[in-house]
This record gives C-alpha cells, sequence and structure tokens, in this order.
C-alpha cells in the first residue's frame, strides 16, 4: 500500500458512501414530496403547513399524546395499559388520516406519551369538549365489558399527537396517572 493513493477497499469504501448517499436523498425528496413534478404536492404541503404554523424542516419542537385515563373504574394496571394501547393506536390511526405532518413531527420527536387521570366520566367529557373546540384530535375508548368493568364504560380519551403547548391548554390541570 506505500506506493498507491489509493487501494481496491478505499476505493470501494468511498463509492460505498456516496451511493448510499445518493440513494438516502432520493428517499427524501420523495417521501417528502419535493420532487419537480410534483406542483400539486408541493401546494397540498403548503396548504397543511399553514394549518400547523409551522416551517416546512421546523421539527424542533415538543410534540405528545396524551391519554387521559378515568381513575374512578378501579381498573386493574394491565386492564389500564390495555386501554392506553387501545387509545394510543386509535389516537395514532386517526391522526395518520387528519393531520400527517403533525405525526411526523410528534414521530421525529420521540413519540411522547403521557397519561394523566380525572376522577369521572363528566370530566372526561369536558375536555374531550375542551379538545375538540381547540381542533384536536381525539380518541374516546369505550370497553366491550368482558373483564372488570361494565360494558361500553368510556375509559380512556388519547388526545393528539400535536403539540405540546396546545394540548396544555386543554389537559395542563391534570395530575400524572
Amino acid at each position: 500500500m506505500g506506493d498507491k493513493l489509493l487501494d481496491a477497499t478505499q476505493l470501494l469504501n468511498g463509492i460505498a458512501v456516496l451511493l448510499s448517499f445518493f440513494v438516502g436523498y432520493k428517499y427524501a425528496l420523495k417521501r417528502h414530496n419535493l420532487t419537480d413534478d410534483s406542483a400539486k404536492g408541493a401546494a397540498k404541503m403548503s396548504e397543511s403547513m399553514d394549518k400547523l404554523d409551522m416551517p416546512f424542516s421546523n421539527f424542533g419542537g415538543n410534540y405528545k399524546m396524551v391519554l387521559v385515563v378515568r381513575n374512578d373504574l378501579k381498573m386493574g394496571k394491565g386492564k389500564v395499559a390495555a386501554q392506553c394501547g387501545h387509545g394510543a393506536v386509535g389516537a395514532y390511526q386517526k391522526a395518520i388520516v387528519t393531520s400527517p405532518r403533525l405525526v411526523q413531527a410528534w414521530e421525529n420527536t420521540g413519540c411522547a406519551k403521557i397519561a394523566l387521570k380525572v376522577e369521572s366520566e363528566r370530566e372526561m367529557m369536558a375536555i374531550k369538549r375542551a379538545a375538540d373546540l381547540h381542533s384536536l384530535s381525539s380518541c374516546l375508548i369505550r370497553d366491550a365489558g368482558r373483564t372488570q368493568i361494565e360494558p361500553n364504560s368510556k375509559t380512556v380519551l388519547a388526545i393528539g399527537p400535536a403539540r405540546a403547548e396546545d394540548i396544555d391548554k386543554v389537559t395542563g390541570h391534570l395530575k400524572l396517572l
């Protein structure tokens, strides 16, 4: 190797780095609808960004999903975990359709999920109405009633994902579960 400027392994490594950069770059362009032939997609993205009130490349910020759990039902730990799982999945499925850019921002910042508690169905429904008034995506979970609690009981309200400050306007007063 002494008199050669580049040996075969260095050359192959360099080509591999350039190739992976190129593939990643093309994937990013495709993923963010930034190709030249997608003016329609760019217009739609611009509308979405106006609704979110944030610049395209700014994923800095705090995003979260909250899971509001009814404490008065006295569910076991496993039941609470299952109901929160239903709430998180339901909220995610809804948000991926209605606000995919918020979901992407939430995913890019760690997918924070916070469990909070309320003491009654009435309190939970007041929070749901407040979330609706603030245009926050939410998912209300009702239990089938096969195990611990009565059928059709409202167990968990998932709100988000959304900007943390927007969710805190609705749930900031609640205590952690």
